[in-house]
């Protein structure tokens, strides 16, 4: 917008100042309007182009924290109500304003029930997933049955539990804690199409996995006497495909049962690898590329980077 003359006896040839000041002002506005609107469109425009990622932007400090940034909620679930699996815990946010969630079902290891596993529910939920905990048909099922019954539990939530209208059925992944991190490979191994697969201390007579084809992240515990590194997680993840996004964290000062317990570093780089896989959500990239150093917490880490998927 041009500004009124403040000159009337001006020439008409000569430019008048106060109207060229008056174009520059009204250029400047408009440029800083449009760095204005950039900015401010940053935020959304990076959410638009990844419609799954969900909540604020990651710190350090945020993905190790006992809580995420969303309310939680639980319900059980009879095992009587269902069929294939022995019912559970489903932990959800409460929000619904950022539309649906990814999801993950979370198996208990031999004799265990889903008590021993119960301290990620509401850890993970709070960081933006439906996560179901869930106990298996018996205390003593193997690895096949359990990855039979996590992909059970998978579909009873999205097709007929309370929440599965917070469930975005094409984004989901499973874990499990040494009989069920063996049962988390199995499942990824039969539903090619799971985003992610998390085996905590993995146990399984079966020691080579070429025909997973979801992003894997295998925790070993470098003090494991019931499934040595050796024979289990290392051979696990040496033969996972070279092509796939593929990580190895081997605990250290841990033990076998050390993911019965609420543990910060287990916590942080699931919680990574679910938001990176599941919901696509490169945001979490800087904490699992560069590969992480070995530390109090951690033996060795291997794994690909940057990651593809």
């Amino acid at each position: 917008m041009q500004h009124p003359r403040t000159s009337t006896t001006a020439p008409a040839h000569r430019p008048r100042p106060a109207r060229r000041a008056g174009r520059l002002a009204a250029l400047a506005a408009s440029v800083t309007a449009v760095v204005g609107l950039t900015m401010l469109g940053g935020p959304a425009a990076h959410g638009a182009d990844n419609p799954y990622e969900r909540g604020p932007a990651p710190t350090e400090s945020s993905i190790e924290a006992l809580r995420g940034p969303y309310a939680v909620a639980e319900t059980s679930v009879s095992r009587v109500a269902v069929t294939g699996f022995g019912g559970g815990t489903i932990y959800y946010p409460t929000s619904t304003t950022d539309g649906t969630f990814g999801a993950v079902a979370v198996s208990p290891g031999y004799t265990g029930t889903q008590s021993s596993i119960a301290w990620l529910g509401p850890r993970l939920a709070s960081q933006g997933f439906v996560v179901f905990t869930i106990d298996t048909l018996t205390t003593l099922d193997q690895p096949d049955s359990r990855g039979n019954q996590l992909l059970a539990a998978l579909d009873y939530l999205t097709e007929r539990s309370s929440v599965r209208n917070r469930i975005d059925s094409s984004r989901l992944g499973v874990m499990g804690h040494s009989m069920g991190g063996g049962g988390s490979l199995e499942a990824a191994k039969s539903r090619p199409s799971l985003q992610a697969a998390i085996p905590l201390t993995p146990w399984n007579l079966d020691k080579t996995w070429p025909e997973v084809k979801t992003p894997t992240l295998i925790f070993g515990a470098d003090g494991d006497t019931i499934a040595p590194v050796a024979t289990h997680a290392e051979p696990f993840y040496a033969t996972l495909p070279s092509s796939l996004d593929r990580a190895y964290l081997e605990l250290n000062g841990a033990t076998h049962f050390t993911p019965n317990t609420s543990n910060t570093t287990i916590a942080k780089y699931s919680i990574s690898w679910l938001k990176r896989f599941i919901d696509n959500d490169t945001r979490y990239e800087q904490f699992l590329c560069p590969l992480p150093r070995p530390s109090l917490t951690i033996e060795e880490y291997r794994g690909n980077c940057p990651h593809t998927s």
